[in-house]
Parts: structure tokens; sequence; C-alpha cells
């Protein structure tokens, strides 16, 4: 069974969920869309705050989505999402990404977001959604790459910020630069018939850029990734400090554009 990494980077400190509850099946699942059927049975694992699970949730009325999250703040932010929008056919529980209680063969969709790359054994984590899905039935994952984000203007100090970021999310277990792997990931947990693609999130509005920005200087200076960098003697907190004033710098320029690509796969069970 997979062994999750030493702790979840990022921790749930208000900044990471501000960026979590900004995720929806139209941003980020698109991919699964022509898939879901309308009383498919379907498990989200690592739901987060549940704005995509609830959504996904609105694409199988006839059917039933569980959301599994090891996180109690997520959680309950999840129900609260399900109950403002009267989304009657989702639960959410406490659950392990490597050790689903789950029988064999439960779901017709096992679906995974930004999960994979927080898991130090990704390949066992598939096998396991594997496992719960049926015959027939689709695996779908999406992760981030962070090696691929691209961004301008220029500048040294988010230069650094995302080698720091690589440096200790692989010091804790994880790997940073997910999307590039989903193909080989899937491979080696068995799979055979895998559609692999890609998809991006792009920041460069106005109100994109102070959102996003605004988000990651708090992040980088606030949540557990800082704790993380720290701890893990890659950083002062002098350092992300100034990475947190790259963020400021990139979100007040006209110029500012940012983006994130992600590599996605759905497999046959």
């Amino acid at each position: 069974m997979p062994q999750p990494s030493k702790t979840y980077l990022h921790g749930h400190h208000d900044s990471v969920l501000r960026s979590h509850r900004w995720r929806t099946v139209e941003n980020s699942a698109a991919y699964l869309l022509p898939w879901l059927t309308p009383a498919a049975d379907v498990l989200d694992v690592g739901c987060g705050p549940g704005t995509i699970t609830v959504g996904l949730a609105g694409q199988v009325p006839a059917g039933r989505v569980v959301g599994i999250d090891a996180a109690a703040e997520a959680l309950a932010d999840a129900s609260a999402e399900a109950a403002r929008r009267n989304q009657r056919n989702v639960t959410f529980e406490a659950g392990d990404a490597g050790h689903l209680r789950f029988d064999d063969a439960a779901f017709d969709i096992v679906h995974a977001h930004q999960v994979l790359q927080h898991l130090a054994d990704p390949v066992a984590a598939l096998a396991e959604m594997r496992r719960v899905c049926r015959p027939g039935g689709v695996v779908a994952a999406r992760d981030g790459d962070y090696g691929g984000f691209l961004w301008f203007p220029e500048d040294p100090e988010l230069a650094e910020w995302r080698t720091l970021y690589q440096r200790v999310a692989r010091a804790i277990g994880g790997e940073p630069d997910a999307g590039r792997r989903m193909l080989a990931w899937a491979r080696s947990a068995g799979f055979t018939d895998i559609r692999a693609s890609a998809s991006v999130w792009l920041f460069a509005t106005q109100d994109e850029r102070s959102w996003w920005g605004g988000m990651w200087s708090d992040r980088v200076t606030q949540s557990a990734f800082a704790e993380h960098a720290v701890g893990h003697g890659l950083a002062t907190r002098e350092d992300l400090q100034r990475m947190a004033g790259a963020w400021h710098r990139w979100a007040s320029s006209d110029d500012g554009w940012f983006l994130i690509p992600h590599g996605e796969i759905l497999c046959r069970a």
C-alpha cells in the first residue's frame, strides 16, 4: 500500500483553502466530463473543500458521489458547500488515498485532483483506486507540474521560489513535477488502456493576478509550506519574505502572466 508523504505540504491555512475553493469541475476536471453518466457512482479521492466534488454530483443526478479527505477542516468545508448548493447525492468522510475502505469494484468513476504529487508512492495509490473501480469504469487523475510553470515578467526571486518549492516537496516525500509523470505512473500501476491529456490554468487579468499573487504571497510566509521550508533548513524567514515580495511585484505588473500546466490521465479499469 502507498505511504503518504510525511505530511501534506500546504497544510490548511486559509490561503491554501482559498485556492482550493476556486476549483470547479469546469476549470479542473473538464477532461472527465464526457465520461460521466447520469447514474454513475463516483469516488473523489482527496476532495479538499469539495467544490469539485459537489460539481461532480451535479453531473450524476441519479448516481452518488463520495468525497474523502484526511483533513477534518476540509471535510467541514465540503459538507457546507454541498448544503449551500443543495446537492443531496454527495457525502463526505475521512479517508486515506493509500487505504481506501471501500469494497472492490464499488464505483464507476474514481477521481483524484492534485493528490498524486503529495504521495510517496503514487503508483500504489493508482492501483488502489483501480481496485475500487468497476471493470470498464474509469480512474481519472490530474496533477500540476511545477517544473513547467511559465511566467512573465521574469523575476529571479520567483525562480528561487519554484526551486525552493520543489526541494521542500521532495524533502517530505512528494513529487512536484507530477504532471509529466502521470502516464508513466498509470502504466506502472498496470493500466493498459490510458488516455493522456493536458490542460492549463492561466492567470493574466488584473483580478486574476491580484488573487493568485496575493494568495501565493500569503502561502509562502503563512502556510505549512513556510514551516517545512524553515524546518528543513531550506530557507529562512527572510528568504520567504523576499519571495512573497516577488509575488506582489508580479501581481502588480500590467504585463503579468502565469501559466500552470497539468497532466491528466483517464484509465480504463
